[in-house]
């Protein structure tokens, strides 16, 4: 597709979940529609036309001049009458370039407070950028003993450190609050070695997923030999490993807070749900979420130890409630061995498959997730009230959807290559997608500036779409 076809972001409101009405009732019904309402629906006189109805969205004007009138008695806006008004803005202007390199980007993600913005590619390539100051190289990272490629990073919550993971049992740690700015692993600054292969490992393995406590003291992590690993950052050591699955473990993160839940995700196709505090009693899973036909190649909490969603490898979203979860899991699969995301279709006769015991809540179809571990994202609390979730694709686009009527209310569409992964900005209309072009672009709410983006490419790239993918 053209550059002058490719550089247009397009709403609509045509539903893309489910499939099936009844599904759909069901999805809106759901407690999760009602928390949802309760996050982004603004006060009932803000949103009154006439006494007695309401019109939803309101309209900002009116609810500016009622907040003026103090109608809602309060004062000022509450944070669900402030979601309700910035979740209208979303960020579908650009795309702005952030950053073009020569390899593909596998990882881009804000810090929790949007300051920093950390983007890991193939060629042992980390930047830090500083989004503050005109996104400034902040930090400019070459990787230490890269295997394949960046599988993922993490930032640490006091912002000082980062850790970065490839086809290997050695996750290394990085200053990123110190001055200097260019670090050559072992050169200019030292990348030190954690561990986490244990002394019974026979076989090397690869770490496809790492994050960091909301405390900073723990890094949880899904490697490529089924397993689930927990280490201590204090004690610098592995405190914890679980052999949690029957195949590669692509996603893992913490369900809340607290640390105590673990969520993971893998080829083996379910979601599982683990809980520190009774795991060395049980041995086994709190519980277990089937619904997905195909391997899982990621999953987001959204924060609150109850729900989360995940991407999977049979083209769906999908939405969860843990309470939902149970103790036996069936593995249907599609019955055909040979199909392969990495470099074959998804058959059509299986895009209207079901699982007969799918347990999650709803279902979001329209994406791609083919040729790499594509990630999605429930939108942030802050200016949306999470009542999008937005997701990467393998056709070169992002994909955001409204969560309760499941509608694609944006596609976003510049990238010649799969776009592995995306980041909203935690507090302002601005998104960043980042993919296999090489292409780091920004995305904001349309505003005067006009996005600039070369015509062209830059000559000599060659397209590399048939070889084996991570």
């Amino acid at each position: 597709m053209s550059r002058s076809n490719k550089n247009k972001s397009t709403r609509n409101n045509e539903s893309s979940a489910g499939g099936i009405a009844g599904e759909r009732d069901i999805h809106l019904d759901h407690e999760i529609a009602q928390l949802t309402k309760l996050r982004s629906s603004p006060h009932e006189l803000l949103g009154r036309v006439v006494p007695g109805r309401m019109r939803l969205p309101a309209s900002t004007v009116r609810m500016l001049v009622g907040r003026e009138g103090n109608f809602s008695g309060r004062g000022r806006f509450s944070s669900a009458d402030g979601c309700h008004v910035l979740s209208r803005y979303l960020p579908t202007k650009g795309p702005w370039i952030v950053d073009r390199m020569k390899s593909r980007a596998y990882v881009s993600q804000f810090s929790d407070d949007g300051s920093l913005f950390i983007a890991g590619f193939q060629g042992s390539h980390i930047r830090v950028y500083d989004v503050d100051r005109g996104w400034k190289i902040k930090k400019d990272i070459s990787a230490r003993n890269l295997r394949w490629t960046i599988t993922d990073t993490s930032l640490s919550p006091d912002k000082l450190y980062l850790v970065y993971a490839s086809m290997s049992p050695i996750i290394h740690i990085v200053t990123v609050g110190s001055g200097t700015t260019e670090s050559i692993a072992n050169i200019t600054e030292i990348h030190h070695g954690l561990n986490f292969s244990s002394d019974e490992d026979d076989d090397e393995f690869g770490i496809f997923s790492i994050k960091f406590s909301t405390d900073g003291q723990e890094l949880v992590a899904g490697t490529s030999d089924s397993s689930i690993c927990v280490y201590d950052l204090g004690a610098d050591r592995l405190s914890l490993r679980i052999p949690a699955h029957q195949s590669d473990v692509n996603t893992v993160c913490f369900a809340d807070e607290s640390g105590h839940l673990i969520y993971s995700g893998s080829d083996d196709s379910f979601c599982k749900v683990w809980d520190r505090r009774c795991f060395v009693t049980k041995g086994q899973p709190a519980g277990i979420l089937m619904g997905h036909l195909e391997g899982i190649t990621f999953i987001d909490s959204r924060g609150d130890g109850r729900y989360l969603i995940s991407n999977g490898k049979d083209q769906t979203t999908k939405l969860w409630d843990i309470r939902k979860m149970s103790s036996n899991a069936i593995n249907l699969g599609l019955g055909d061995d040979e199909w392969d995301y990495r470099w074959m279709d998804y058959p059509e006769y299986a895009r209207n498959l079901k699982h007969p015991h799918d347990q999650s809540l709803a279902t979001y179809k329209g994406h791609s997730v083919l040729r790499t571990l594509v990630r999605c994202y429930f939108s942030p609390s802050y200016s949306t009230g999470q009542k999008y979730i937005y997701t990467g694709s393998s056709d070169s686009s992002v994909y955001i959807y409204d969560l309760v009527s499941g509608a694609q209310v944006a596609k976003l569409d510049h990238h010649e290559a799969p776009v592995r992964d995306c980041s909203w900005h935690p507090f302002y209309p601005m998104m960043i997608s980042s993919a296999w072009d090489g292409d780091i672009v920004r995305w904001e709410f349309p505003g005067s500036d006009e996005a600039t983006v070369p015509p062209n490419k830059r000559a000599g790239r060659v397209r590399r779409r048939n070889l084996p993918y991570l």
